[in-house]
Order: structure tokens, then sequence, then C-alpha cells
């Protein structure tokens, strides 16, 4: 029972639907860290102070992880914190997402709803794939991505570290996106994409 006993690290807009999935999922949220303590509480979980405080309690504890951070840097950051303390940071994926059995998917990801990975997909950590996004056969997402609501990979896209594609943008199979891009919503990307980019358009072009 203790590896489905989990901790929800950020408690506010993308974290309520990650609590939201988890208990969907069968886990059980044992509390939430934060700054301070939130007055929005809707699912009525234990505040148990903040990750990054010295006397962080929790981390006495065996409890594993779950990421409930939607800004990519932080998330990232933070997984760090919670590896660099041995500690388990484990994959939520809603019970509605469909993902092929030969995806490789590494540690920390959410799934949300109506979610379509495809086969031979490769998913790296710390991710998130927004409701309705569709990861389409051998597509490779780096670490700590996001890939927003609607938003469609064709076939063998690649997606760097950090980068952000935006809610029903669209990426041309075969293209190469860098890391730390962001994809503005709706956008249509058709070539590839250098590092530290920002795109936008029908053609995607720079800013």
């Amino acid at each position: 029972m203790l590896d489905k006993e989990v901790i929800l690290i950020g408690y506010s807009g993308h974290g309520f639907v990650v609590a939201e999935t988890a208990l969907l999922c069968g886990l059980k949220l044992n509390g939430y860290t934060e700054i301070h303590e939130i007055a929005l509480n809707p699912f009525k979980l234990e505040y148990l102070g903040f990750e990054s405080d010295a006397n962080f309690e929790e981390w006495k504890t065996d409890k594993n992880y779950i990421l409930g951070i939607g800004d990519n840097k932080i998330r990232v950051k933070v997984a760090n914190l919670i590896r660099s303390r041995k500690k388990k940071i484990v994959n939520v994926m809603h019970p509605q997402s469909s993902v092929s059995k030969t995806c490789q998917m590494g540690e920390g990801n959410f799934v949300s709803k109506n979610v379509s990975i495809n086969a031979l997909a490769r998913i790296g950590d710390y991710c998130i794939l927004n409701t309705a996004s569709i990861i389409e056969h051998e597509c490779t997402i780096g670490n700590g991505v996001h890939i927003a609501p609607g938003a469609v990979l064709a076939g063998n896209v690649t997606v760097g570290d950090l980068s952000f594609i935006g809610a029903n943008a669209v990426v041309k199979q075969g293209v190469r996106i860098g890391k730390n891009v962001t994809i503005g919503a709706g956008t249509v990307v058709l070539n590839d994409i250098a590092d530290n980019q920002k795109i936008v358009g029908n053609p995607g072009r720079s800013l």
C-alpha cells in the first residue's frame, strides 16, 4: 500500500488537475506542499509545509511524490530536489488516456484525460502531456516538457528539454524542436526549430 501513498508538490491551477487525476488512479494523497497554506483546498488535503524548508519533516518518511507544478523550470528544479533526497517521483496517468504498450516513459510525468501516446514514443522525465494532446508514433519528448491541451505532434517529432508546445499547436512529422522553445497556441510548425526560440503563427515564425 505504501507505493500508493503520495505527497503532491504544488497545489494550485495545474496541481488541482493532478490531484483529481491521482485520486481517480487510486493514489492516496497524504497532503500537499506550498510556500504557504492555501485557502482554496478543493480536495481537503493536509498542508505539509514547503519542501525547500530546512525543517521539512516529510523527508523522513518513505512516501512517494507527484508533481503539480505547471512551470517547466520550477518543476524540474523541484524534481531534482526530491531526487537528491533519494525519494521516488511517480507518474500520474488519467484512466481515460491511451498510452501505447511500446511507449518508453520516464518518471514524474503527468498524462491528462484523453491524451493519446502512440507506438514507440519516448517520453522523458517530469513532463506534462495535457488534456487531449496527441503524441504520434516514434516521437521523442525530452525532460521537463509541457505539451498543452489539444496540441498534435505528428510522427517522429523530437521536442527538446524544457520546451512548451502551446494549446492546439500542430507540429509536422519529422520536425525537430530544440531545448527551451516556446510554441504559441495554435501555431503550425513545419520546419525544425533551434534552441531558445519563440514561435507563433501559421506557418510558425520566430518572434
